[in-house]
């Protein structure tokens, strides 16, 4: 029987760490994600947990502790936010590159400056490259669920990647939502017990984490780390359909919301989904044919999926929470429409830059970016290419 609760998704989360219950947590504190250390540590001081918690100087010290530790053989798990994931920038690099299945509850934040605590995907967007898998949530739920199956997903014998699962700071870390809690038991059996088959502490085995590569090897070790992170996409489809069956709740590379047979599409990823389907309802209600491609999974990006799912759309708009500084839009548009060509689909497509340092968006003007697909269809897309919503004059 599912536990019904209320609960911030900051408390989430920090309710799924309790369940798995992992060896190691280093971590350092920073807004929005300072609650998880924070409630894992009470969860420690009280006996729920086991975990051995690491205060460490600084968010580059905590992934370098989670190195550590994951190279030694623990379940290692960590957070933060914005400047402090920017922080960990080099050792995000090395824990990917080590195959190091680490899970991190990225709690998304601007990244300074201007200086700003609030909601943007720059941060996570920004260490797209750096090796590590992506998932994102719309809600608190999937907050949970998604830790849930990160262990499963990092740990598979042909991934060994390290995770990020990321929540939009304050409105989901922050805000309290119904849910639905797996029973402990249910949890444990899901995820299972964690036997690395390499690390350090192994009493039979001698061998080396992270030495140096030279030319004749290092691009092969570039290529695994790649070859990996497509063998992902199948380890995470495998996992979810695992976890529907413990859950009831299903879960892919992408959530579909009216899409089947819209005209008219808007892709983007986390909080602003729940807004965008709302539109999508009166929309849908006044007979316009709108549609919502929510992206769960960044990396690997399912590109081939992603257009497939797009593909009878007469007119895109690509919602990006984070600014490339490319004089092209943002990081999911650029990829997105380079999978559209690639794809052949003909469907005239947008990058809208929305949401930056916490900015609202509401229905109304979500209303206004399908009634501008609609024109666009018919008149083209030239100038509005990329564009920012909600920007005051």
């Amino acid at each position: 029987m599912a536990i019904k609760e209320r609960m911030s998704g900051n408390e989430a989360i920090a309710y799924a760490m309790k369940q798995i219950n992992p060896d190691v947590m280093p971590a350092f504190p920073i807004t929005p994600s300072t609650e998880l250390p924070q409630m894992v540590s009470n969860y420690i001081a009280n006996g729920e947990m086991d975990t051995e918690f690491i205060p460490v100087e600084s968010e580059h010290s905590a992934m370098s502790a989670a190195i550590g530790a994951s190279s030694a053989g623990a379940r290692t798990m960590t957070a933060t936010s914005s400047a402090g994931l920017a922080f960990m920038w080099e050792v995000l690099y090395v824990a990917a590159s080590n195959r190091l299945p680490i899970a991190m509850a990225v709690v998304n934040r601007a990244l300074s400056g201007p200086i700003n605590i609030n909601c943007e995907h720059s941060d996570s967007m920004g260490a797209r490259d750096s090796g590590w898998l992506q998932i994102y949530a719309e809600n608190n739920q999937e907050a949970y669920d998604n830790f849930l199956q990160a262990y499963r997903i990092a740990e598979h014998k042909d991934v060994k990647l390290p995770i990020m699962i990321c929540q939009d700071g304050f409105i989901i870390s922050h805000g309290v939502q119904n849910i639905e809690l797996l029973e402990d038991d249910k949890v444990k059996n899901f995820v299972g017990e964690y036997h690395p088959e390499h690390y350090l502490l192994k009493e039979d085995e001698v061998c080396s984490v992270g030495p140096y590569a030279i030319t004749n090897f290092g691009m092969e070790g570039k290529k695994a780390q790649a070859h990996a992170m497509d063998s992902a996409k199948k380890v995470i489809l495998d996992v979810a359909a695992e976890f529907e069956k413990v859950s009831g709740r299903k879960y892919g590379l992408y959530e579909g919301y009216e899409l089947e047979d819209a005209e008219y599409v808007i892709v983007a990823i986390g909080s602003v989904c729940g807004t965008i389907k709302d539109a999508i309802d009166e929309l849908r209600s006044q007979g316009v044919k709108a549609g919502l491609m929510k992206v769960r999974v960044f990396r690997p990006f399912p590109a081939e999926e992603f257009t497939d799912a797009i593909k009878g759309a007469k007119a895109v708009a690509i919602m990006d929470r984070a600014e490339s500084y490319s004089s092209q839009g943002g990081p999911l548009g650029s990829e997105l429409m380079a999978a559209m060509y690639r794809g052949h689909l003909k469907a005239e497509a947008i990058n809208i830059v929305y949401g930056l340092c916490g900015r609202d968006v509401n229905v109304a003007e979500i209303r206004e970016v399908y009634a501008q697909l609609k024109d666009i269809e018919k008149n083209g897309a030239a100038g509005r290419e990329y564009q920012y919503l909600g920007l005051r004059d």
